[in-house]
């Protein structure tokens, strides 16, 4: 990496080509026994106080929603839908358990993580690429070159669903699993879809016969150890450009939601699933759902490894559009946001990056 030595000294642009043109990523940097934090990955302090640090705001946790019966008892199901209602309006954030997925197959996913990122650097690399047309998008930080700084964080982007890679396309480190693991992401995405929709007072296919549920982007990061935490960040304050996410995160933590103007941990818990909306249902809910802001930290201990499964065509040619839903709308409650297509809405989300304005207020009549 390029040494500063002064202000005048520090071109952002060539150390960014230099970091890029190792196809090695931050794991590439902690690998090679980085002692500092390179100055592309400088973060500004944030304004937003760390619940945490505040005895009264300390015990908040999001939502835990147990999905046990939502399909054999109504009573259940209607009590499940009502606590879904209330977190999607407060928090756009819960965890649920008893969603399905055995225990074992989210730990070999996992693992199957650490294996990809793990293996020998020469192999890896064949996926190394910033063509977001491929069907494997391996890089570090997807707006490296627009973002405003770098996060201490390496990515994998998989296109799992309308059109599947053969299993030939994706990574042998990871493969098999990553192929299950979708198929029970996308079963239990549209049980999810049909439980918004029963929140949202709509018929339970409603999302799922408009097409939310069509789309899988399976991402797959991995976070290692920081030696200057203090400096930078594991992924910059965001919301999410799709429908909904499910993420599944290791013991770690690190994990942050933006709430009442307190950073507020999400809790690893054993089994769990988080679900956060991305900012494609709070436009077609016309801001009944909310997408909320959320960040992961760097630490000095790691790695730390997640899976975020995001609902959402972004990088299909569907046609389809999307607006705020006609049913949900009135004289008392008008529409809010412009019609637009998923691709449009991600390609104005990637352009924007990271940490910068939320791509809704672009979308706002």
């Amino acid at each position: 990496m390029v040494v500063v030595t002064c202000e005048n000294s520090y071109d952002r642009t060539s150390e960014l080509i230099v970091f890029d043109s190792t196809k090695a990523g931050v794991k590439g940097l902690v690998d090679a026994g980085v002692t500092r934090v390179p100055r592309i990955f400088y973060t500004a302090e944030d304004a937003y106080t760390e619940a945490s640090n505040d005895p009264e705001k300390s015990q908040i946790n999001i939502p835990v929603i147990d999905l046990d019966g939502i399909s054999k008892d109504p009573i259940k199901r209607s009590a499940i839908v009502e606590k879904i209602r209330d977190a999607s309006e407060v928090w756009g954030f819960f965890q649920v358990v008893n969603h399905g997925i055995p225990e074992s197959v989210l730990e070999e996913m996992l693992n199957g993580v650490r294996r990809f990122y793990e293996q020998d650097t020469e192999v890896k690399k064949q996926w190394y690429t910033r063509d977001n047309s491929k069907r494997v998008v391996y890089n570090s930080n997807f707006d490296l070159f627009g973002a405003a700084s770098a996060n201490w964080r390496d990515t994998t982007y998989c296109s799992m669903s309308p059109n599947p890679p053969t299993a030939d396309e994706l990574p042998e480190a990871c493969r098999d699993i990553l192929i299950e693991y979708s198929e029970h992401i996308k079963k239990l995405g549209c049980s999810l879809f049909e439980l918004l929709s029963e929140a949202l007072g709509l018929n339970p296919s409603y999302l799922n016969d408009i097409g939310c549920s069509e789309g899988l982007a399976v991402l797959y990061h991995y976070y290692p150890a920081c030696p200057e935490p203090e400096l930078t960040l594991g992924t910059s304050k965001h919301s999410d450009s799709d429908f909904f996410t499910v993420l599944l995160q290791d013991n770690s933590g690190g994990l942050q939601v933006l709430h009442d103007n307190y950073w507020v941990d999400v809790h690893p818990l054993s089994g769990a699933l988080v679900v956060n909306f991305g900012e494609l249902l709070q436009l077609i809910s016309n801001d009944k759902f909310k997408s909320i802001a959320h960040r992961v930290l760097a630490s000095r201990v790691g790695p730390r490894v997640s899976v975020a499964c995001f609902f959402t065509t972004g990088h299909s040619l569907s046609s389809r559009v999307y607006g705020p839903i006609k049913e949900l709308l009135s004289e008392d409650n008008p529409a809010r946001y412009r019609e637009t297509t998923v691709k449009d809405f991600s390609v104005h989300y990637n352009a924007t990056g990271l940490g910068g304005k939320s791509s809704l207020l672009d979308f706002m009549i």
